[in-house]
């Protein structure tokens, strides 16, 4: 297999659908969505979370079956098409109901950002397996970091178009157009990785007789892998940066002359600092993902002080610069870490045990939402803050525990 076909397959993919899913960036575009049609910023740090948050309840499912698959290519491209219709649908619904029937917009948008976070679940599971079958332990921080390289470089195009759309066309007209569009991108980086030439694996685990059962021995495997555990719950508050990230943007909108220029500014900003980070940073960390998490960690908190301490246009850019060089930090490091520790035959239940338990941090935002709405600004920072401090503290454990 040709690491660089493969490389560039991923990359591809990574570039066109971060292209899609940047006009929904859960840190700029999506709550401003949600605000437009509910001024309630629980149901904005709700729906924010909807946007990956369903593949919660299906990941264990997709291990189940996963472990004893040969391939997986070929169930990935039908998450593909689930995808593509999801997110086309979102578009659509915006379009022909808009403000004519808010409830019934928001409603519907809530529906097609579960079915594509839902359907990830299943695609994460396929995703990371292939992932690992292809690339040995050496390429894969390389090939991931190229694949974010990209799709940073797609969103900060994205960022652009949408800072265009957002300015010439009113919403909500614009929010679908962004969406209708976007979809039509995503299909062109799901042909690209589809065409990846997955191999047969061999060393395959026998399904177990129910799910129940299935569940119990996740469990156990849980229960007796330490390290394990404390990698789980050094990633679950990596997520907890998702507590105030969605309302930065709201506060921005509050505290300064607010463009769609601008917005889309702040958009290219954050995916500016993915770039730089991915190429001067998470690529040359090798295979020590704990020291990356704690790198990315260090940046999150800063971004946060500076959110706390300052309310202008220039903090505002350093901070998103800065959850774009965090966020990715993050990514790479969770996904790699499970992997390193997984044995072969069980690796889609390691990677489900550790996705599903972590993915409930996607759901922060709605404590955020809560502590934003009873709080304010300074006590939402204050907390995330705290919350990333004590991640930090389990990578100290992790660390220790591969010594």
């Amino acid at each position: 297999m040709s690491y660089k076909i493969n490389n560039l397959k991923n990359a591809i993919h990574g570039f066109f659908l971060s292209i899609a899913t940047t006009v929904a960036e859960p840190s700029t575009i999506m709550p401003l969505i949600i605000h437009h049609f509910s001024q309630n910023l629980i149901v904005v740090g709700l729906f924010t979370s909807l946007l990956r948050g369903g593949a919660i309840v299906i990941q264990l499912v997709a291990a189940f079956y996963a472990q004893s698959f040969e391939k997986t290519i070929g169930y990935l491209k039908i998450v593909f098409l689930f995808r593509f219709l999801s997110w086309f649908g979102i578009g659509a619904v915006i379009y022909i109901f808009g403000e004519s029937n808010p409830s019934l917009t928001l409603w519907l948008i809530g529906v097609g950002l579960f079915l594509f976070s839902f359907s990830a679940g299943f695609g994460g599971i396929y995703f990371k397996e292939i992932v690992a079958k292809v690339f040995d332990s050496t390429q894969r921080g390389k090939t991931m970091a190229n694949r974010q390289l990209f799709s940073s470089v797609g969103a900060v195009l994205s960022g652009g178009v949408a800072g265009w759309v957002l300015s010439h066309f009113d919403a909500p007209k614009s929010y679908a157009y962004l969406f209708i569009f976007s979809s039509l991108l995503m299909i062109v980086g799901f042909l690209a990785f589809a065409t990846i030439d997955e191999p047969i694996k061999k060393n395959i685990s026998k399904r177990e007789d129910s799910f129940f059962k299935f569940l119990k021995n996740a469990y156990g495997i849980l229960k007796v892998d330490k390290r394990l555990q404390i990698q789980i719950m050094a990633s679950l508050l990596g997520y907890s940066f998702l507590l105030a990230m969605p309302f930065v943007i709201i506060q921005a909108k509050e505290t300064i002359n607010l463009s769609g220029w601008l917005v889309g500014g702040f958009i290219t900003i954050q995916m500016i600092g993915s770039i730089i980070g991915n190429f001067f940073l998470w690529k040359n960390f090798g295979s020590n993902y704990v020291l990356m998490l704690r790198v990315a960690f260090t940046f999150m908190i800063l971004s946060f002080v500076i959110a706390l301490l300052f309310q202008n246009a220039y903090a505002y850019m350093v901070i998103f610069f800065l959850f774009g060089v965090g966020i990715d930090g993050f990514r790479n490091a969770d996904m790699n870490l499970v992997i390193e520790i997984a044995p072969e035959d069980k690796r889609p239940v390691y990677v489900a045990i550790q996705s599903t338990i972590v993915s409930l941090g996607l759901f922060f935002s709605i404590p955020g939402g809560v502590i934003l709405e009873l709080f304010g600004y300074k006590t939402l920072y204050t907390v995330t803050i705290l919350a990333l401090g004590a991640g930090v503290y389990f990578t100290s454990l992790l660390k220790k525990s591969q010594s």
